[in-house]
């Protein structure tokens, strides 16, 4: 059970990276008070929970649905997830379009959009929680795994998000650069891990 923690508290740490998430919540809530940040940041870490809990329960059922292969899901997520280390190593952290940022700025509410999605709770997020809980069948109360530490790592975000004007003012702009690119790193290998894995399993599915 310890590697399956290991692996999905490593897997979801990185690819949620709340520690690039606390400039972009700073910013996106500059003119609110400190009460209201904290029910920012708390409705946007429940309604995330909320949406990796779904997933991460009916996630299988959906491909099954849909007649998708894991090994075809896991290659699809791992360029996704390639994608998004590509970004963090070049420290490209913005996770919406100009046009979602506008529409962020001009709306009232910005729990659900955009920090609950895409920021938190991402495609690469959901991807992830959707194999990992596939993976977990082979263990004992591994999908319980899975989901406690989803909700670990959420607990963490949240506790970063309250922290995050002392948070970005110690790091400075750089050093939440080489955090972010070193996290880039270790997502582009477990990224290359999913390719290769879906990719492998595609290949045998057909030669059979």
């Amino acid at each position: 059970m310890l590697p399956l923690f290991g692996k999905a508290f490593v897997t979801l740490f990185v690819v949620i990276d709340p520690v690039s998430l606390a400039p972009i919540f700073m910013l996106l809530t500059l003119d609110r008070s400190t009460a209201e940040k904290l029910q920012i940041a708390r409705q946007a870490v429940l309604i995330s929970a909320l949406i990796l809990l779904v997933f991460g329960l009916v996630g299988s059922l959906v491909l099954d649905y849909l007649e998708v292969s894991l090994e075809a899901f896991q290659a699809a997520a791992g360029f996704l997830l390639f994608k998004l280390a590509i970004d963090m190593v070049f420290a490209h952290t913005e996770r919406e379009t100009e046009e979602e940022e506008k529409e962020a700025r001009s709306r009232q509410d910005i729990t659900v959009f955009p920090l609950a999605i895409p920021l938190i709770a991402g495609p690469g997020a959901l991807a992830s929680v959707s194999i990992l809980s596939h993976e977990a069948q082979s263990y004992y109360q591994g999908l319980t795994i899975v989901l406690g530490t989803a909700g670990l790592v959420l607990v963490m975000t949240y506790m970063i998000l309250r922290l995050s004007n002392p948070l970005s003012n110690l790091l400075g702009q750089t050093g939440i650069n080489v955090i972010t690119r070193v996290l880039g790193v270790l997502l582009s290998a477990l990224a290359v891990q999913y390719m290769a894995n879906g990719i492998s399993g595609l290949v045998q599915n057909f030669s059979v």
